[in-house]
């Protein structure tokens, strides 16, 4: 063993094991002052080669020799900037592979590695991070502003802004609408822009279309520089097919389940890991803590959670599916999630780690010393099916779909969750969100303001897909902007200016994250309001003042004198109105003070009159609560 494998002894013990977070350090290219050390893990293969631009790709050039599983040799001629990749030989067949553990990877649709090494960055996010170690997430505001880079700005002549003209856009933007967190879809390396960044073939990649890694680390340091926290979206589950990629990596299934049935992945085409491997669960890991540690990420959103524990997702049920147990759980996977969980809230404090999760599977969100699978966060994706659903329906018929907004509450404490309105919900004719609505243009414009004040007002963290915000008129199209020119048009900019409001409202009221994991933090003003199609709730802080009452009226009815419960016996103020003018609607505001009546309404001990509007929503704060404790 050479001296190269002696230092890398321990880290090659723990990549055997399923334990290593660490083994992009040995695997890979890793160039020196004096040429480039490679290292492949690719037990089964007859022979393994390193072809490139050093050595005009000539195959047979630069053989590596074998040692416990690991090809490797030290190439002087290898230096930054050269591209590469693994001839491969099995069974009398010859195979080019991209590098897993590369770092760097060729513009599609070239999809040759690139020996790269990522030089000391000047952080300048210290004191973002100590803030962030002290404070429990789940009692601090989460709003969360999802992005795909390439279509949320584009050059005149159609091309992507990389990492480091994009950040000021990104940032300045974020600031002014009173977003975070920033959520991106994935960054990793991937062959087809139409996937986008589902179906990866770089793992340790950060994507070329956007710049490089340093590039990418600008682009967070920027970020955290306004206080505002960056989120990749990551696919642990399963990988493309692409010959140059993991799939049949070494001659064999390195990376896939021997058995075709669970490695088939046949509704994205697919393959899924194999989590019985040990090297898989290593190579996984240490991709995950590639990214908080090297590029001090704020968290991960692990995409298609269902898919991983469940060898039956998406398929028929049959013996070939079954695990060791006779039943259909993915245990190795689920061990491979408890364990990536514990593993990043320890390393990395501060930092969150979401699921989206499509199962009925109880504990995404518990611990895993009791059961759970110790995500931070996972995506309420029944309350967001259920109130899509409803909003979708003509006003006439929605009172009988009155439990569609109401039954989320029953589970609303069952997991920490997050309330998306994602990419997912504005393409593949979903149409965008505004265009769900129904009736004519001022319409549409008012119920979905209203909509997004109940969205803001529940229990939960919030996400909301880019041109949500604003109201984004077609389907999200990956290969083009947002139609950012809308906002030239009055009711495109005032809902522009309602869900930056909302958003400020959402950052600065306590009683909207600060008990946000109990009922002790919310409350039916009246949940039964059914005939009307009204909904009122208040939010609770641990301070009285800091009480929120929220009302919603989902018909084109308006409601004067309007009689709304309330929790204290004290004058409150609206301090918003969806229907103001400044938002496109129709300046139906109520006077700056309303005082309570010793009359209850609903589930409150007290009331307050005041006029309601059509699809209007309205949020009221206590001005003074000198009287009695709720």
């Amino acid at each position: 063993m050479n001296n190269f494998f002696e230092a890398s002894a321990h880290l090659l013990t723990d990549f055997y094991a399923g334990t290593s977070a660490k083994c992009y350090t040995f695997l890979g290219a890793h160039p020196t002052e004096r040429g480039t050390q490679f290292a492949v893990f690719a037990p089964n293969a007859e022979q393994v080669f390193v072809v490139g631009s050093f050595n005009n790709w000539t195959e047979g050039k630069n053989p590596l020799v074998l040692t416990n599983g690991i090809w490797h040799a030290f190439i002087p001629e290898a230096k930054i900037g050269d591209t590469y990749k693994y001839a491969i030989c099995h069974n009398g067949k010859t195979v080019l592979k991209s590098d897993p553990f590369a770092f760097y990877s060729e513009l599609r649709p070239n999809t040759a590695s690139i020996i790269y090494h990522l030089p000391d960055f000047a952080w300048t996010d210290q004191e973002y991070w100590n803030t962030k170690r002290k404070d429990n997430i789940l009692k601090q505001p989460v709003n969360i502003y999802e992005v795909h880079l390439g279509s949320f700005r584009q050059k005149e002549d159609g091309s992507f802004y990389n990492f480091r003209e994009i950040a000021p856009y990104l940032t300045n933007y974020a600031l002014e609408m009173s977003y975070n967190y920033i959520e991106l879809l994935p960054i990793c390396e991937h062959p087809l822009d139409a996937s986008w960044g589902y179906q990866t073939t770089g793992y340790y990649s950060i994507t070329s279309r956007y710049g490089s890694p340093e590039d990418f680390q600008y682009f967070i340091n920027c970020l955290h520089d306004a206080g505002i926290g960056v989120i990749m979206d990551w696919v642990p589950g399963h990988f493309c097919r692409d010959e140059n990629g993991l799939y049949a990596f070494d001659g064999t299934h390195l990376f896939e389940s021997d058995n075709a049935v669970k490695a088939d992945n046949p509704g994205w085409g697919t393959c899924n890991f194999d989590f019985t491997k040990t090297h898989v669960r290593s190579f996984l890991k240490s991709c995950a803590d590639y990214y908080f540690s090297a590029f001090h990420i704020d968290g991960i959103r692990v995409d298609a959670v269902a898919n991983m524990l469940s060898f039956d997702f998406g398929k028929p049920r049959c013996n070939e599916l079954k695990n060791q147990y006779d039943g259909y759980d993915n245990v190795e996977a689920i061990c491979f999630l408890r364990d990536l969980n514990a593993y990043i809230q320890t390393a990395y404090p501060g930092t969150i780690t979401c699921a989206e999760d499509s199962s009925d599977r109880a504990g995404i969100t518990h611990p895993p010393e009791i059961g759970g699978l110790g995500f931070t966060f996972k995506w309420n994706m029944g309350w967001m099916n259920d109130s899509i659903e409803y909003m979708k329906h003509d006003p006439i018929y929605r009172s009988s779909l009155h439990e569609k907004m109401t039954f989320p509450l029953f589970y609303a404490f069952n997991e920490h969750f997050i309330l998306p309105l994602s990419h997912d919900e504005v393409v593949h004719g979903k149409c965008s969100m505004v265009e769900k609505m129904p009736g004519y243009r001022w319409d549409k414009f008012a119920q979905l303001r209203t909509y997004y004040t109940y969205m803001y007002g529940l229990p939960g963290k919030k996400l909301q897909f880019m041109g949500n915000e604003f109201g984004h008129a077609l389907e999200w199209r990956f290969y083009e902007p947002l139609e950012w020119d809308l906002l030239q048009f009055p009711e495109y900019a005032g809902l522009k200016a309602f869900s930056a409001a909302l958003n400020h409202i959402y950052l600065s009221e306590p009683a909207l994250w600060e008990q946000d994991t109990g009922w002790e933090g919310f409350g039916w003003c009246d949940a039964n309001a059914r005939n009307e199609s009204v909904f009122s709730f208040a939010r609770y802080s641990k301070e009285r003042e800091n009480t929120l009452v929220f009302l919603m009226n989902f018909t084109p009815m308006p409601h004067e004198n309007f009689r709304l419960g309330v929790p204290f016996f004290t004058e409150y103020e609206e301090i918003l109105n969806s229907d103001h003018a400044l938002f496109g609607g129709n300046n139906g505001l109520n006077r700056a003070f309303l005082i309570p009546k010793p009359i209850g309404a609903g589930e409150m001990p007290y009331s307050v009159t005041l006029n309601l509007p059509p699809y209007g929503a309205i949020i009221l704060k206590p001005i003074d609560t000198s009287g009695k404790n709720r």
